[in-house]
């Protein structure tokens, strides 16, 4: 038998294929399926069940296109209502992968469907539990994704509730939590960067599977701090329930190289953004005007999500030269489809057409001292970490929500703008620009550097120099 995790960091998240006699099994499968049909053939084995823990919000899954390439049965846990063929498991029903055995364990409070599946090895010894949302390494799944008109999320925390306890708890210590995320996932808190860990050392040291917590009292730690979920998860759940376009098409359709003058065709054609995935550091000095900076090379998908609006939005992109077929893949993972060609050559190419270039203006932290009083400073980290700490009169502008705060700014006035440590600040600055901001100056280094100069510095318990 062999378990394996595929772990993608810049989701922060986990597929695992269980193999058995020549039969495999995938779980929670991401949007592309090259991977798997690669691992399969290497292996030579058959791929029998594709088991989704649940309808994920954070990623498109590969499940649709996965059972359409390899013949294997999807299989969803009680409550699954799709708009394409699967099995829909009953609690505690078992499914065979060769000689080992997969028992569903249905576990509703992330969501309704949420299922953890429990592999059980052929002496009948339990080996793992495949928990998606519902137990991570150091927390639990935020139970607000759901809500019906009937319920709330203290009804799903409680649902969460009776699952770890009912469900998870009374299985032994000695077996292995392997979840669909871990640490920079939005589906939870407080997620350790460990990826997998035994369900008796959870039990003594995740907050959530303390034994002498009411209800109440779990509903209250697990809702407290969550913060507003990123305007696409509902978005990308919808298609892991209704089904979604071949990535296969999508690949196609996206990888149209664009002159100079096609790209301003077509833009103003279908309206498209243009996203630029580049480096922060080499759009600042220069890119296309209008162009939102999205650094491949950060938290990109997630980032894509919270940033633009309308997920059918047509998009054009301007990338580094060969990296235009792993942006794609990155954008479909969230479910960003309507790509429609990209800069053939990149920026360069737009530079030695002789087109005009705008520019983001940048500071080091120690020289806005002399500028303070003259610019508003826009901390556009998390409301977590701006509370944590932040200089004394910046105004807290958070990136996941700019599109829904841009009306609280002033077009003419100008502005300091700064995150952790630039990545986010250039995101934000490239917005703003779009939107038609055009006194900005980004802060290099961010809060980072920020702390290390003479200006004030307002904490959670005093302010300070």
């Amino acid at each position: 038998m062999k378990v394996d995790q595929l772990y993608t960091k810049c989701l922060a998240q986990g597929a695992y294929y269980i193999e058995s006699n020549g039969e495999a099994a995938i779980i929670d499968p991401l949007r592309e399926t090259q991977p798997y049909l690669d691992l399969l053939q290497k292996n030579s084995t058959q791929l029998k069940y594709i088991f989704e823990t649940h309808f994920h919000a954070d990623f498109v899954s590969g499940h649709v296109d996965l059972a359409q390439k390899t013949g294997a049965t999807i299989v969803f846990g009680p409550n699954a209502d799709t708009d394409y063929t699967i099995h829909s498991a009953k609690d505690t029903e078992v499914f065979e992968v060769g000689e080992f055995k997969i028992k569903v364990l249905h576990t509703p409070g992330h969501t309704l469907e949420s299922t953890t599946y429990l592999l059980i090895d052929p002496e009948g010894k339990h080996q793992a539990i495949f928990t998606g949302d519902t137990l991570f390494i150091g927390d639990v799944g935020r139970p607000d994704l759901a809500i019906k008109s009937n319920l709330t999320e203290k009804d799903l925390a409680g649902m969460l509730y009776d699952s770890l306890r009912n469900k998870i708890m009374p299985l032994g210590d000695d077996i292995i939590v392997y979840p669909a995320h871990g640490a920079g996932s939005a589906c939870g808190k407080n997620m350790s960067s460990q990826t997998f860990d035994t369900l008796g050392n959870q039990k003594k040291t995740n907050y959530a599977l303390r034994t002498d917590m009411t209800k109440e009292e779990f509903a209250t730690e697990v809702l407290d701090g969550l913060g507003q979920a990123p305007a696409y998860f509902a978005k990308n759940a919808l298609m892991n329930k209704m089904g979604y376009p071949s990535l296969d098409v999508v690949m196609k359709n996206a990888l149209v190289g664009l002159t100079p003058e096609a790209l301003e065709t077509k833009t103003k054609l279908h309206d498209a953004i243009l996203l630029d995935t580049r480096k922060p550091a080499l759009f600042k000095d220069g890119f296309i005007r209008g162009s939102i900076s999205i650094g491949i090379d950060g938290g990109f998908a997630p980032w894509v999500g919270n940033v633009l609006k309308d997920i059918k939005q047509a998009i054009i992109l301007i990338c580094d030269e060969g990296r235009a077929e792993e942006v794609v893949t990155r954008l479909s993972r969230v479910g960003y489809d309507n790509i429609i060609g990209y800069l053939e050559g990149g920026f360069p190419a737009w530079v030695a057409s002789g087109k005009a270039i705008a520019k983001i203006s940048t500071i080091e932290a120690n020289e806005i001292i002399s500028e303070i009083d003259q610019r508003t400073v826009l901390d556009v980290r998390k409301p977590g970490e701006y509370g944590a700490a932040h200089l004394e009169g910046a105004l807290s502008f958070p990136l996941g929500q700019i599109n829904a705060n841009l009306s609280q700014l002033n077009k003419d006035e100008p502005y300091f703008v700064h995150c952790k440590s630039g990545y986010r600040s250039m995101i934000a600055a490239s917005v703003l620009q779009a939107n038609g901001f055009n006194n900005l100056v980004e802060v290099r280094g961010g809060f980072l550097a920020l702390q290390k100069t003479n200006l004030s510095v307002v904490t959670s318990q005093c302010s300070s120099k």
